[in-house]
């Protein structure tokens, strides 16, 4: 009897174990991560105006890279709008390097389109040298 209670708490622990460890996964790091996906902003805009299911499931929750103009910059925020079509925010506060009108390339985490503003979502965003 106290066997199968043992093995009985075992099993439970193990479970929860595994279960915690799924959970709480460790957090990606785009900064590190190579781009999967080298985009310009037109080149989007086609995807997802041609079939835009088909350019989200492409993109989404990818690490993509962009060399665009620097339209706005939101310091309170710590995010940047590119070619005024992409929304780009940064892990950490933003770069004194980013001046508006300059070309910039940033690699970052794709989140998708949002159609009511008609830009493209981007984040955990970081400047490439």
């Amino acid at each position: 009897m106290k066997k199968k209670i043992l093995f009985g708490i075992v099993i439970l622990l193990a479970i929860s174990f595994f279960a915690y460890r799924y959970t709480y996964q460790d957090h990606r790091d785009i900064s590190s991560e190579e781009a999967t996906y080298v985009v310009s902003i037109p080149e989007l805009k086609k995807e997802f105006w041609t079939n835009d299911s088909l350019a989200l499931s492409k993109y989404q929750n990818q690490t993509i890279e962009v060399a665009a103009t620097v339209t706005a910059i939101d310091s309170e925020n710590k995010a940047v709008v590119l070619d005024n079509n992409l929304f780009a925010t940064f892990t950490d506060s933003l770069p004194k390097a980013i001046i508006s009108g300059k070309k910039l390339k940033i690699k970052g985490r794709f989140l998708g389109y949002d159609e009511l503003l008609e830009e493209f979502k981007m984040d955990q965003s970081s400047i490439i040298q």
